[in-house]
């Protein structure tokens, strides 16, 4: 039985050598839409207008693709991007005359995080919505598309965890021989624990506390379960191998602290104190 062997084609198909369709697009894209279809549903039963939840979608939309292309970007290869900054952007490379269309190899979910929560208090601003509200409805939603995001790496064979040091795991052909821990399994199935944690309290238990406690629980939840997972991961970059935490740790921290800060400051409804 072990190891078990994963060798998944991360392309899905190809066209003429040039454009392919691959699971991490393929799963991302699901991610993100079943995640808006969860907000969306729970926005009408607070009353919002289709047309207000369709102007959020796109605000979120752009600004999790945008920050998490830039985090990768800036903080995993800034050497790399910054001498070629036309490919942060565009999914597609046109070196020695020969166009290839790439998709965009590098998202890093802190900056897409980051990038959501931008957009939601732009958005809250111009349209006078109470942006806590909107975040602990977004926590739900951008949760369940996280749990896609980690299935989407591991058809990649990508962001592998540390060797296990006995039979016990999963080799990925595509890098090695050698037994390892499924860090983006651990991730999703940690995620979706945390999915279904909110989405109750969300449902069942939301009148006790106040607005924008869901959201600080998912900072909290969410990068402590980063941060740990962490440790079975395989560094991404050549330079976090002298370091004590890896980045993901060190861009965990700041989170954990500010969800913590908004729990403790939303611990209580204002309906429920006496």
């Amino acid at each position: 039985m072990w190891p078990i062997i994963w060798d998944a084609d991360p392309e899905i198909f190809n066209l003429f050598g040039k454009i392919s369709l691959r699971w991490y697009g393929l799963l991302f894209a699901g991610g993100l839409i079943l995640g808006f279809q969860l907000c969306k549903k729970l926005f009408i039963a607070e009353n919002w207008s289709i047309d207000d939840i369709d102007k959020l979608a796109m605000y979120v939309f752009f600004a999790t693709i945008l920050g998490a292309r830039l985090g990768h970007c800036l903080f995993y290869e800034p050497e790399y991007y910054l001498s070629n900054p036309l490919e942060i952007l565009l999914p597609f490379t046109w070196k020695g005359g020969e166009f290839q269309m790439t998709g965009f190899r590098g998202l890093a979910s802190h900056g897409g995080i980051f990038g959501v929560f931008l957009s939601i208090w732009i958005f809250s601003k111009k349209y006078k919505k109470p942006i806590f509200a909107v975040l602990d409805v977004a926590s739900i939603g951008g949760c369940l598309t996280a749990i896609f995001i980690r299935l989407a790496n591991f058809m990649n064979s990508e962001i592998i965890g540390k060797a296990t040091g006995s039979d016990i795991g999963i080799v990925f052909k595509k890098v090695d021989d050698i037994p390892r821990h499924p860090g983006q399994l651990y991730e999703s199935f940690a995620y979706f624990l945390i999915f279904i944690t909110l989405f109750y309290i969300y449902k069942k238990k939301r009148h006790l506390f106040g607005q924008g406690f869901i959201f600080g629980l998912f900072f909290t939840l969410l990068f402590i379960a980063r941060f740990v997972i962490e440790y079975f991961k395989e560094n991404q970059v050549g330079f976090e191998d002298g370091l004590s935490f890896n980045m993901g740790q060190l861009l965990s921290i700041p989170f954990i602290i500010g969800g913590m800060i908004v729990m403790y400051s939303k611990r209580k409804s204002s309906d429920s104190v006496s």
